[in-house]
């Protein structure tokens, strides 16, 4: 058996994690995943500021291409489905990105691999996801700019063309009012009404990424998501003290790798169950395998006796033993082939 190499394990971890997160893999999560392409130039990349994604890339050509036909290997030996992607940029002539400068390589970095269990339905929320038009970008500079189309140098805000650097006036954005980053109801129900509407972002030196600062929307858009909002106050408030109660007793980072362990021992697991596996057993102070030295250390026994527990309450009909009087030992000897069914069934791609 060929050894595995180094390149390949770190492919293999970051697409596994991508999937587990996400239900498809692409080689753009990839690249990011294992460090050879910082976020922050993909946002230049996204925002047109970089001719392909390659000038961008910490490798050479050579090696994203032998990163990219890793992922192709192991998405086939998981019987992931490939899909093309468009990939449109965030300018207001919406091009479509480039990823290299060679047109014969452009399609392998498109390709999105996704799971082959997906309903149509699923299938066709993920695919209108991923095609989706980016947000059009707003900088604010960190220095003084000159405006390419009236030479203003008192502008705050900019938006990138091709001719340079241009203000809000020059490019019919003057007329939008800004909604700082924070509130995210009203962020969203006022891009939902915005006819027009952009991302502002300034850039993070020590970072190296951009910042999101809030949106541009139009001002009718705003007033109308204000009103909204204060009509359903109340309801938002007692949910956002549930998601915070719930955050402090959740170790996400744990939760992530858990999902993906599951993922790898049991590849035709759904990967929200996936998920909800690993937020269940990784609560702290719960006392659940997840919590044990052993599920800290993604013991593959440990995992599976955490996805067994998942199993025995959500596919089989233990609970309602329970509640009809039936001994614990007694409901676990009669659902004990149920559950093996469905390990079976999670055990294949």
């Amino acid at each position: 058996m060929q050894p595995v190499s180094k390149l390949e394990r770190r492919v293999v971890d970051a697409a596994g994690q991508a999937l587990a997160r996400q239900r498809y893999v692409s080689p753009l999560d990839v690249l990011t995943g294992i460090g050879w392409v910082p976020p922050g130039l993909v946002t230049d990349w996204r925002q047109g500021r970089a001719p392909h994604l390659e000038a961008v890339a910490a490798v050479t050509v050579d090696r994203l291409a032998d990163a990219l036909e890793i992922l192709r290997r192991w998405a086939s030996a998981q019987g992931l489905r490939p899909e093309v992607v468009e990939y449109p940029a965030a300018t207001r002539d919406r091009r479509p990105l480039r990823f290299t400068a060679a047109d014969a390589s452009e399609e392998a970095f498109r390709t999105h691999w996704t799971r082959p269990d997906l309903t149509d339905r699923q299938r066709e929320t993920l695919t209108a996801r991923q095609n989706k038009v980016p947000d059009l970008v707003v900088v604010q500079p960190t220095r003084e700019f000159t405006c390419a189309g009236c030479g203003r140098t008192d502008g705050d805000l900019l938006m990138m063309e091709d001719a340079g650097p241009h203000c809000l006036t020059c490019v019919d954005f003057d007329h939008l009012v800004f909604l700082p980053a924070g509130d995210t109801a009203l962020t969203r129900r006022a891009k939902k009404a915005s006819r027009l509407s952009a991302v502002v972002v300034r850039h993070n030196r020590s970072r190296r990424r951009y910042d999101r600062l809030g949106l541009l929307v139009e001002a009718a858009a705003l007033d109308e998501a204000e009103r909204q909002c204060l009509s359903d106050e109340d309801a938002r408030a007692r949910r956002r003290d549930r998601d915070r109660e719930r955050r402090e007793v959740l170790d996400e980072s744990f939760v992530v790798k858990l999902a993906a362990e599951i993922t790898r021992l049991f590849p035709g697991c759904p990967p929200d169950r996936a998920t909800a596996i690993g937020e269940h057993t990784g609560l702290r102070g719960s006392g659940r395998v997840g919590r044990s030295a052993a599920g800290r250390a993604l013991d593959p026994e440990a995992v599976t006796r955490a996805v067994i527990a998942s199993v025995r309450h959500e596919d089989t009909g233990y609970d309602d033993m329970l509640m009809n009087g039936v001994p614990r030992d007694e409901a676990r000897t009669r659902i004990r082939d149920d559950i093996d069914r469905v390990l079976t069934a999670w055990r294949q791609p």
